[in-house]
């Protein structure tokens, strides 16, 4: 099981990487931090496992190219960069294997190949993808915080798009207590957003 801790940005390890590029210990922390997450990317993208150990070594070389660069900016997602990283190493890998003489001979590079032709808006999809994430990890949190009722308002209302008069003759509420239920539980979410994205 993903240690929780894991899944959120560091901005105290990125800084000690981005003062001191070769601090081994801050390098160690980081590829276990996010090395199997860029993995994970790469095989939902449709790498086998020796490719995708493959990309995300490539992607670590690069980072440590970067990192003496890079400023952490907590407006914005570290994880959504990290990410757009990760999707175009994993385009370069498979342009890689279409030149003559590379050629894998697999259906299933083929299929991928032609996606990363034909989806110019692949890179925003990855993205979502990316925010998605961040939202089911969030749900899930704030969901163990709040009364199963409480929840229930909200999923029915935010996410099957319930009338206020349905959902709290289903539950026995009120109709007004079954939207501060709903209000209530988006702003939970909103936060824990801002907490896994941005916070240690």
């Amino acid at each position: 099981m993903t240690d929780p801790a894991n899944l959120t940005t560091s901005p105290t390890l990125l800084g000690r990487l981005a003062r001191s590029p070769a601090d081994q210990a801050a390098w160690g922390e980081f590829v276990a931090r996010y090395a199997p997450q860029i993995d994970g990317w790469c095989r939902r993208w449709g790498l086998q496992e020796a490719d995708a150990q493959d990309v995300t070594q490539n992607i670590l070389l690069e980072l440590s190219r970067q990192m003496g660069g890079f400023r952490y900016d907590p407006s914005g997602s570290f994880r959504g960069w990290l990410k757009t990283v990760a999707y175009r190493s994993w385009c370069k890998f498979l342009e890689a294997r279409r030149r003559p003489g590379a050629g894998s001979g697999d259906s299933a590079v083929a299929a991928l190949l032609e996606t990363v032709e034909a989806g110019d808006d692949l890179l925003q999809r990855v993205e979502e993808e990316s925010n998605r994430e961040l939202l089911e990890q969030a749900m899930a949190r704030v969901r163990l915080r709040v009364q199963p009722r409480t929840w229930e308002a909200f999923r029915l209302l935010a996410l099957e798009e319930r009338s206020g008069n349905e959902v709290a003759a289903r539950l026995g509420m009120k109709v007004g207590a079954v939207f501060v239920a709903k209000s209530n539980v988006r702003k939970m979410i909103e936060e824990e957003i801002a907490r896994l994205d941005r916070h240690p």
